[in-house]
């Protein structure tokens, strides 16, 4: 149960990095609000999509699956993390 209450803290913690940044690149660039504040709704539906796919793991019974399922998780949290941080580098060179 550790390692669920551990991959939860994850999601919220990096996509409260990537809130951080879209709020600080309002700041700087006030004419870029438009297009972080997709970026910030993008982020939120994707840490809700993450919180449902942990809460409902595929093969309750098997341990195997369950492994997998949250290692498929944790896979997907990297590479969507990494994409809102690349959109908002996007951002900053325009």
């Amino acid at each position: 149960m550790a390692k669920l209450r551990n991959l939860k803290k994850d999601i919220d913690y990096l996509i409260d990095e990537v809130l951080n940044d879209c709020y600080t690149l309002i700041y700087l660039y006030p004419n870029k609000k438009e297009q972080a504040m997709e970026i910030i709704n993008d982020a939120v539906d994707f840490r809700n999509e993450m919180f449902e796919r942990s809460n409902k793991p595929n093969g309750k019974n098997n341990k195997q699956l369950v492994g997998k399922h949250y290692k498929n998780i944790t896979n997907d949290l990297i590479k969507g993390v990494d994409e809102f941080f690349k959109k908002i580098s996007e951002l900053t060179k325009k």
